[in-house]
């Protein structure tokens, strides 16, 4: 049986992409910025993970960019109000926020948020 232990995303500059997720509240080490991969625990067994355009090509050499490559990550918060926080804490930062908090027919506070590298990150909390 094959178990899932990772999410991998590639990087246009990783100390850029590391710092949006610290704003979001993971733990990656100062250190990680000047390397060519980086991942984090995220509990479960579960890691993301995140290399250079770089490194993609030096096993991918024709690799190409596409923005927002077809998956989103979802992060659950502990409130409504965490997730209006963290969202206007991404934004004070720079970061592009693709829809603004909502309450969804489906019983949470919802909203989407863009990596530096066009990921989608979905942020979310029970009503």
């Amino acid at each position: 049986m094959i178990t899932f232990d990772a999410i991998g995303t590639v990087a246009r500059h990783l100390p850029t992409t590391l710092a949006f997720y610290r704003a979001l509240g993971l733990d990656i080490p100062a250190e990680a910025d000047a390397a060519p991969h980086a991942e984090v625990e995220l509990g479960g067994g579960m890691r993301l993970m995140w290399d250079t355009e770089d490194t993609i090509r030096s096993f991918d050499p024709d690799y190409e960019r596409e923005d927002g490559q077809s998956h989103v990550l979802a992060a659950r918060c502990e409130s409504p109000a965490e997730v209006d926080a963290t969202v206007a804490r991404l934004v004070e930062l720079g970061h592009r926020v693709v829809r603004e908090p909502w309450d969804a027919p489906w019983g949470q506070r919802y909203a989407t948020v863009e990596d530096p590298d066009g990921y989608g990150v979905d942020l979310y909390a029970a009503l």
